[in-house]
């Protein structure tokens, strides 16, 4: 499983990483993450906001930081 932040390093964006990471772990996931910081690449996926989560090439959110809980239920 590949895992993308997409975001400029705000704390938001900081935070959607953590939570993520987080919930990787509690469900005992094995996964590869990416933060993507260089806007032309963040450019090339559908989203109008950061941060945004994309989990093997879907975007899952994007312009906030999803609950915990729906995190989960993408990564199921």
């Amino acid at each position: 499983m590949l895992i993308k932040i997409l975001g400029t390093g705000c704390a938001k964006c900081q935070r959607l990483e953590q939570l993520t990471r987080e919930v990787v772990a509690e469900l005992g996931l094995v996964a590869a993450f990416e933060h993507l910081r260089d806007m032309e690449k963040i450019m090339a996926y559908p989203i109008m906001n950061t941060p945004a989560l994309v989990i093997d090439e879907t975007v899952k959110s994007s312009g906030h930081i999803p609950s915990k809980e729906e995190i989960a239920g993408w990564l199921k």
